[in-house]
């Protein structure tokens, strides 16, 4: 135990994310998630407000490298994990309701952001839940007349990015407001989604 500890202690001296555990407290009927929506902060921005989440948290996912920053963490993308409650949300919705805040079409980013780390990505965890996102990405296509480009993935070790990340929007908020206009984000996905109920 000591030996983990000094190990966390040593990854937030460093700026280093941390690796985090897959599943909720012992006891809680509460269930994570992990997407790659692009700019981790839009996404959990975005994810906060669903109905049924109880936390978001940003970092790295997808990659090989251990320790990842966000100086350095070439290979993983931007990712958030959502802890939800399964009394209020089903993970169908879930995952539709990622889909409705991110542009599913961009293959090679989100948006502004460009690049092999914001591309978009619903990790998986069983066979079952490889399913549902697979269905969901189908129903996607579907709605919007377009291929989608968000990949399907197994689910690997979260890493939870630095403290200065976490909540930048209600951190940040002016900040965040300026790179979310400058960006385009609510234009595009307005876009995308025009008309699809």
């Amino acid at each position: 135990m000591m030996r983990v500890f000094l190990a966390l202690c040593l990854a937030l001296l460093v700026g280093a994310a941390v690796p985090a555990a897959s599943s909720p407290p012992k006891g809680s009927n509460l269930r994570t998630s992990v997407f790659a929506g692009g700019c981790f902060w839009s996404a959990e921005h975005d994810m906060e407000g669903v109905r049924g989440v109880v936390d978001v948290v940003v970092g790295y996912s997808g990659g090989a490298k251990r320790n990842p920053t966000y100086e350095n963490h070439e290979g993983h993308l931007e990712a958030i994990r959502v802890t939800w409650d399964p009394a209020r949300t089903t993970y169908p919705e879930l995952v539709a309701a990622f889909f409705r805040n991110i542009d599913p079409t961009d293959p090679n980013g989100q948006i502004c952001d460009i690049g092999p780390s914001y591309r978009t990505a619903v990790f998986v965890e069983t066979d079952a839940e490889k399913r549902v996102a697979e269905q969901v990405k189908a129903d996607v296509a579907r709605q919007i007349r377009r291929p989608v480009a968000t990949r399907i993935l197994p689910r690997s070790t979260f890493w939870v990015g630095e403290g200065y990340h976490q909540d930048y929007a209600v951190k940040n908020p002016g900040h965040y407001k300026r790179y979310r206009v400058g960006c385009g984000r609510d234009a595009r996905i307005r876009a995308v989604w025009a008309g699809r109920g």
